[in-house]
């Protein structure tokens, strides 16, 4: 049995999702899992012979939020010690997987990847996009967990699965089901006095022609905010 499980979501990602389960292959050192969230491209239909990649799919589209439950139920229920997030739509850079486990070696209960620490890499970011992640989401997040964080948006970060034993998250809400759940794990991951830091990592965006992101210009950064708002605020917990 395995401690590290590599945990991914899909949507129609083509070409993205078949260069990530080509890229994460140490099927020594981890498993890796796919939930692929009601593609309609065929890209998950097989995975290549040979290959241990599971993929559950899910009849129809369910949001991120969805999904990641979905990988933190796997994993929790096979028994890992903690599940490392990469990117479906191949942003990530599975030699930063070292870094995860030692952080969770050294007893680390999350593991959040920054493209802006020192020694950090990100590039075909669109100008907004840079703003947003750089700058306007971490100022946001830092305020309201009370502890600086440089790159509060990134999908790319390592979670030990005990930490979900806590019954003070509760990851199980309705409106988690979008954007909403990541900033909400991390923020009370901080709040509850967990051991967190700060890895720095690759984040490199696809060309803009195959996609980089399925999240919406309002709505899906509204999804991303709302959960700093909420819990600012004390309206969920």
């Amino acid at each position: 049995m395995k401690k590290y499980l590599i945990g991914s979501c899909a949507y129609n990602e083509g070409e993205k999702i078949k260069r990530v389960i080509n890229k994460y292959n140490d099927y020594v050192l981890y498993d890796v899992l796919i939930i692929d969230d009601g593609s309609t491209d065929g890209a998950l239909k097989s995975v290549p012979s040979g290959i241990p990649v599971i993929v559950i799919r899910n009849e129809k589209t369910q949001g991120a939020g969805h999904c990641i439950r979905q990988l933190f139920s796997y994993a929790r229920e096979k028994g890992y010690t903690a599940i490392f997030f990469a990117s479906g739509n191949d942003k990530d850079d599975p030699q930063d997987i070292v870094k995860f486990k030692q952080a969770i070696e050294e007893g680390f209960d999350l593991i959040q990847g920054s493209r802006y620490l020192k020694g950090g890499v990100h590039g075909g970011m669109p100008f907004y996009r840079k703003i947003a992640t750089r700058t306007v989401h971490p100022l946001l997040f830092s305020l309201v967990s009370g502890r600086w964080i440089t790159d509060s948006t990134n999908g790319c970060r390592a979670v030990r699965l005990s930490l979900l034993d806590d019954k003070r998250i509760d990851l199980n809400q309705d409106w988690l089901d979008k954007y909403e759940l990541e900033p909400y794990l991390f923020y009370k991951a901080i709040k509850l006095g967990y051991k967190v830091k700060e890895v720095p990592v690759s984040k490199i965006y696809p060309p803009s022609q195959e996609g980089y992101t399925k999240m919406k210009p309002f709505s899906g950064w509204w999804s991303i905010l709302r959960p700093l708002v909420y819990l600012g605020l004390g309206i969920k917990k």
